[in-house]
């Protein structure tokens, strides 16, 4: 049988409308008409349903032992719940466009006021420039139409791997085209040179993780012990994940 899909909340905001709709043991962020942004299971807002945000979540292993992160968007804040979960940060940062977002990210979808969290209100465009310096950064900016186009220009990205610390990763949540690419591949290549990689997953999208610098490689064995460490704490293995990774192509 069918569960049934009940509306816990909707509200409409200067950029459309924004629902939350329950499922069973789920509870689904939606922006416009139905378009899912966020899926969080309720008994455990930290456990990540989506291999997207599991390879988001990876991108954050990269690193041996960050201490900040920034998240550009928040939607229901299960990845930022994750990290805050699983990784020792010390300060977390998160910029999101719509002030509804965080309200019901907080009342409906598990999100924690940490004393670890700040959460600012605005346009990542606007803001990026004013946020602390970060061994982590996530951008993942979507509306009900897909990627704000602004947020897929050059100089945007490139400020965006400059806010890193020395040693840092910036992990991007990118569409894919019909050949698996991500979109924009072009301009990501010339923009990084070439060094990065991409994490493929089968809701269609590509995962970017891009070191701070050219001298900075990943390191596979180190990334697969960290992850087999946590696998018992996260209740899933991110080793598929680690064996989809790929150079830039």
């Amino acid at each position: 049988m069918e569960k049934e899909e009940r509306l816990l909340a909707e509200v409409h905001d200067e950029f459309g409308l924004i629902r939350v709709l329950e499922v069973g043991d789920y509870r689904f962020l939606e922006f416009g008409e139905a378009v899912e942004q966020s899926c969080v299971f309720t008994t455990d807002p930290s456990w990540l349903e989506y291999d997207y945000t599991r390879a988001m979540l990876l991108g954050a292993l990269c690193h041996e032992a960050p201490e900040s992160a920034l998240f550009l968007g928040l939607g229901a804040g299960n990845l930022t719940q994750a990290c805050l979960a699983f990784l020792s940060l010390e300060d977390v940062e998160v910029i999101e466009l719509r002030p509804e977002v965080p309200r019901l990210a907080m009342e409906f979808l598990g999100l924690a006021d940490d004393p670890r969290l700040t959460i600012r209100i605005g346009d990542a465009l606007e803001l990026l420039p004013s946020a602390e310096h970060a061994d982590l950064i996530f951008v993942d900016l979507y509306t009900d139409t897909g990627p704000n186009v602004a947020h897929l220009a050059w100089n945007f990205l490139g400020d965006c791997q400059k806010r890193l610390n020395p040693g840092g990763w910036l992990v991007i949540n990118q569409w894919a085209g019909d050949d698996g690419k991500p979109l924009g591949a072009a301009l990501l290549r010339g923009l990084y040179h070439r060094h990065y990689w991409e994490c493929p997953v089968k809701e269609g999208n590509v995962i970017l993780l891009v070191p701070a610098d050219l001298d900075q490689s990943l390191d596979r064995e180190g990334l697969l012990a960290r992850a087999e460490a946590l696998a018992p704490q996260l209740g899933y293995s991110l080793r598929p994940l680690i064996e989809a990774l790929r150079p830039a192509s």
